[in-house]
């Protein structure tokens, strides 16, 4: 492995290998496959399309292109552009060498240049790597959660669930971003947030068996930060029991659609080991 260059795709042969790179990450749903000649439309019309080159090998890519925000329909396109990152991966060999990471600061020079400054993409929000990448690592908020998103998908990540998704805004030149981008920002514990009043909503429990589960009782939203918990494994849950994968699934749905209504946005993620387990906790900030 020599050292990994990231830019732009632009030959039809880097761009069959990115459509060969998401057959591997999403094996058994062709559904999933951006192709080869949506790849090249995105990438000659103002999109996006990088890769991850080992040599001349692609082994991580990441697609993106203009939108416009939801908002106001009568205000024009101009006014609601953002850029909307539509899927990253990178080969099994190669991740937790920092691609990804280094993908997304690629992402936002590119927006940057074209003078876009909102960066959306949509993720699971039981997954715990993507939330502390997306919202710690990165700085992007939450504010909305979308119900069955996709619809049905057949890969092993999602196959049996609603494709439940939290929508993260990556607001590119906000000072939030440029300091977590800059590493200027002190991390916090649990601790932090519950010395100062934070409450953990569905504190979740472990069974003699290993399994963690959803709490049986749910506090409701009051004071300026909540605390969400979620598995830090929920791959492995849903592997061995589709039962409670979907009892999961059921219950962050609930949390954060009360949370979003009551005026809560999610800020931050924490890993860190409690009460003798390893947890993860989504930050959630009065606006």
């Amino acid at each position: 492995m020599g050292e990994i260059a990231i830019r732009p795709v632009t030959s039809l042969d880097e761009m069959y290998q990115v459509e060969e790179v998401q057959r591997v990450l999403w094996a058994g749903d062709e559904a999933m496959i951006v192709h080869t000649h949506m790849l090249l439309t995105i990438a000659r019309n103002g999109g996006l399309v990088l890769g991850a080159f080992d040599g001349d090998k692609v082994v991580g890519f990441l697609i993106g292109f203009l939108g416009a925000d939801e908002g106001d329909e009568r205000r024009p396109v101009m006014t609601r552009l953002k850029h909307v990152s539509k899927r990253m991966g990178v080969l099994p060999e190669y991740q937790d060498l920092g691609l990804g990471y280094r993908m997304k600061l690629a992402q936002r020079d590119f927006a940057i240049k074209q003078g876009v400054r909102l960066i959306t993409w949509t993720f699971d929000p039981l997954r715990s790597r993507n939330a502390y990448f997306n919202t710690h690592k990165l700085g992007a908020v939450v504010e909305r959660y979308l119900r069955d998103y996709y619809g049905r998908l057949e890969d092993a990540q999602n196959v049996g669930l609603p494709t439940d998704r939290l929508l993260a805004e990556w607001w590119i030149t906000s000072r939030r971003v440029e300091r977590r981008l800059a590493g200027k920002r002190e991390p916090l514990s649990i601790s932090h947030y519950t010395q100062a009043g934070a409450v953990i909503l569905n504190p979740a429990r472990s069974d003699g068996d290993g399994a963690v589960r959803p709490s049986d009782v749910i506090r409701f939203p009051e004071g300026r930060w909540l605390l969400i918990e979620i598995p830090t494994d929920f791959d492995a849950i849903l592997a061995s029991d589709m039962g409670l994968a979907l009892a999961w699934r059921m219950h962050i749905r609930e949390l954060f659609e009360d949370a979003f209504a009551r005026g809560y946005m999610v800020t931050d993620f924490i890993r860190q080991v409690v009460e003798g387990r390893e947890r993860g906790f989504y930050v959630l900030t009065a606006k």
